[in-house]
């Protein structure tokens, strides 16, 4: 596999059949090849003794590839689409077939779970250990994916992994010819009225110094990207409700794996398992330039 590909992870679920509708519009506009992937195992503790009854498995698994690849193929005629059969668990498949793509794109749930459930396991290990981007896509995403009115919504918070979040945002928003809305929350504990108030600070002050390094990030990635149209907002909320809120009715939600004050040892920031969680959009998680991936435990 090039890394001039896209992967798509398929497991029947209805999530990942928008997954894979997804997938192929974006390997057609990045002149990319699609690989849809479906992770097949034994599904119990005790290996069978006869071959044969995994083999029924493995076949079970093809059939469930087959339907992805059918879908692909619906979506996208013209693209260079291949199925890809790999024995393990779904998230160490994915990671590992991942490695090799520019972009993993995923269900935010699968067939297994409660209805209830708003995010699968996968979904919540891929992006967390993955060291490049990956999208996690709702049942409820729209088919196709919006055009000419489209919006793409970005988080933007000063940190490196934000900084590509935006890279990222740009890039997408260009291919897809929609616009950009950058959103920065501030939310500092000065401007909370006494006894929680911080000692020698000036809320005004620091806000100011947020605003402006929030417009000084925006135009150096303008600058790569000038035909995009970006709507700035700096708004005094909490990370989590406004990038939720802004992302209904956009195309896509973009953040970074997680953003400042992050431990070096958190896999995702709170912000972006929140927005994993809650939004109605599909979300694109970005890593940190440089980070390494890692196999979940």
């Amino acid at each position: 596999m090039d890394r001039r590909c896209v992967l798509a992870g398929f497991d029947g679920s209805r999530a990942a059949g928008q997954a894979v509708r997804w997938a192929a519009v974006e390997a057609a506009k990045r002149g990319a090849s699609l690989r849809v992937c479906h992770a097949w195992n034994w599904p119990y503790p005790v290996r069978p003794e006869d071959e044969a009854a995994l083999a029924i498995v493995r076949a079970m698994g093809a059939m469930v590839l087959d339907e992805g690849v059918r879908i692909a193929r619906e979506t996208a005629p013209d693209l260079d689409i291949a199925p890809l059969l790999l024995k393990g668990s779904p998230p160490g498949v994915l990671l590992d077939a991942g490695a090799k793509a520019e972009l993993t794109v995923i269900g935010n749930r699968g067939s297994g779970g409660f209805d209830a459930l708003p995010l699968g396991s996968t979904a919540a290990q891929v992006p967390a250990h993955a060291d490049r981007p990956v999208v996690v896509v709702p049942a409820g995403a729209p088919h196709p994916r919006p055009a000419g009115a489209a919006r793409v919504v970005v988080g933007v918070d000063g940190s490196p992994a934000g900084d590509a979040a935006l890279r990222f945002a740009l890039r997408e928003a260009g291919l897809h010819g929609a616009t950009v809305t950058a959103i920065c929350a501030w939310w500092d504990p000065a401007v909370l009225p006494s006894p929680d108030r911080l000692p020698f600070t000036d809320p005004e002050k620091l806000k100011e110094q947020a605003k402006a390094r929030f417009e000084a990030t925006v135009a150096h990635g303008l600058a790569g990207c000038p035909e995009v149209a970006v709507e700035r907002r700096f708004v005094m909320e909490r990370a989590q409700r406004v990038l939720a809120d802004n992302a209904r009715g956009a195309s896509l939600l973009v953040v970074g794996d997680r953003g400042i004050g992050s431990s070096p040892r958190t896999l995702l920031g709170a912000v972006t398992r929140a927005v994993l969680h809650e939004a109605p959009a599909p979300v694109a998680i970005v890593p940190e330039p440089g980070r390494r991936p890692r196999r979940p435990g």
